[in-house]
């Protein structure tokens, strides 16, 4: 339990840095001149200082969100899958989810890597996998994947639907590990 709580504490430190860059509704020529880099394919690779922080992280293709089993336009803030590393509290490769919105209480989020399925805990706005090898054995999968969807619930009971194209997902993690080593 101890390194759990040790790798959300990191996921919940990151993500000041994440949204900040993402969620001002950045440009590519915005997020280029930030901590991040953008990539010719569908992930970029961001960097911070103090403390180091490296992640790769992308943004949902396409998303669909329903109620009561039919279509409903909501209003959420940012959608992010990513992978971050931070060496100073031994992180390395934790995937997490933000679905732009507080998930239901004391729900999870399905994960589906071409067809494989697996689930995430959520707390707040954030998602992730139970444990270290939970996350090696989810990004070996979407090393080899060409997608990813995330479904999940809001607290006000909105079911969402996220995908995410893997293109590019291997050089990006590869790249964020490189530098956060």
């Amino acid at each position: 339990m101890g390194s759990l709580v040790t790798s959300r504490y990191a996921l919940g430190a990151i993500s000041g840095a994440i949204l900040g860059v993402w969620g001002q509704g950045a440009t590519a020529q915005e997020q280029a001149s930030a901590p991040c880099s953008s990539q010719v394919t569908d992930w970029s690779v961001c960097v911070a200082e103090a403390p180091k922080e490296c992640w790769a992280v992308s943004t949902a293709k396409e998303s669909v969100n329903t109620r009561d089993g039919r279509v409903v336009a909501v209003r959420r803030s940012d959608i992010l899958l990513m992978v971050f590393y931070r060496p100073e509290v031994g992180v390395k490769g934790q995937l997490g989810f933000t679905g732009g919105y507080p998930f239901a209480s004391g729900s999870t989020v399905n994960l589906s890597v071409d067809g494989n399925s697996y689930e995430l805990f959520s707390e707040g706005e954030w998602a992730w996998p139970a444990s270290a090898a939970d996350d090696n054995k989810i990004v070996t999968a979407m090393k080899r994947g060409s997608k990813a969807k995330l479904s999940a619930r809001s607290s006000r009971g909105t079911k969402t639907e996220d995908t995410f194209s893997l293109l590019g997902f291997t050089a990006a993690v590869e790249d964020a590990e490189k530098r956060c080593q």
